[in-house]
């Protein structure tokens, strides 16, 4: 069935944030003086939003008494620095203006806070992302793998989950694809290898944003 909406994961798929997570990362552990990381290190622990990632990243993880302290003010110094490294991925632009082209909606589900979704994609992505949506549990909207996300896409658009693309750099949007029902295309240009993507059962890996267009022709 024709693809009519293509479904994008943010960080690691359209945009590399890895250096900007990553200061504001040791920002954190800097100024409760626990041990810095590495971009390496933040790379495997990004990927289930910002919670998860502090909870990673500071010493005994929730149980920690500043963990709600760390993460406000992980929240406050990325707000403010996000821009810093952050850029889209090579031949992304030029991806997303040929599907619009083809008249295809896109869309961008992350479980990046929503009001730091919404900034990244109006900055970057003017005129070529018709709907972004974050992680907002007050409001019903759970971090992936919860189809939550994707299902309030299909919802919005009206179409059926055959006539759903969603493109992914890792583990958690293979699985969040599933969850949905939806047919997903893994990306080797992200924060995951092509190794680790297949050992988490990737079945179509691309290696090239081109291949985004193609695949759906």
């Amino acid at each position: 069935m024709q693809k009519k909406v293509v479904i994008f994961d943010l960080d690691g798929t359209l945009l590399n944030t890895l250096n900007d997570l990553t200061d504001s990362t040791n920002y954190v552990l800097k100024k409760y003086n626990y041990p810095q990381k590495t971009l390496n290190e933040v790379r495997n622990l990004v990927g289930n939003g910002v919670s998860k990632l502090i909870e990673r990243a500071i010493p005994d993880g929730k149980e920690n008494s500043y963990f709600v302290n760390c993460l406000k003010d992980f929240k406050d110094h990325y707000s403010k620095n996000m821009y810093d490294n952050t850029c889209p991925y090579d031949g992304i632009i030029s991806a997303l203006q040929e599907l619009r082209q083809k008249g295809l909606k896109i869309a961008v589900a992350s479980n990046k806070f929503d009001t730091a979704v919404k900034e990244l994609c109006r900055k970057y992505f003017t005129n070529l992302i018709d709907f972004s949506i974050g992680e907002d549990e007050k409001n019903g909207i759970y971090k992936k793998p919860d189809p939550a996300m994707v299902s309030s896409i299909i919802k919005k658009y009206s179409v059926c989950k055959e006539e759903v693309l969603y493109v992914g750099d890792s583990e958690v949007d293979i699985q969040t694809a599933q969850n949905s029902g939806v047919d997903c295309l893994s990306v080797s240009w992200g924060f995951k290898s092509r190794e680790f993507l297949e050992n988490h059962g990737a079945k179509i890996i691309i290696d090239s944003p081109v291949q985004i267009s193609e695949y759906i022709n």
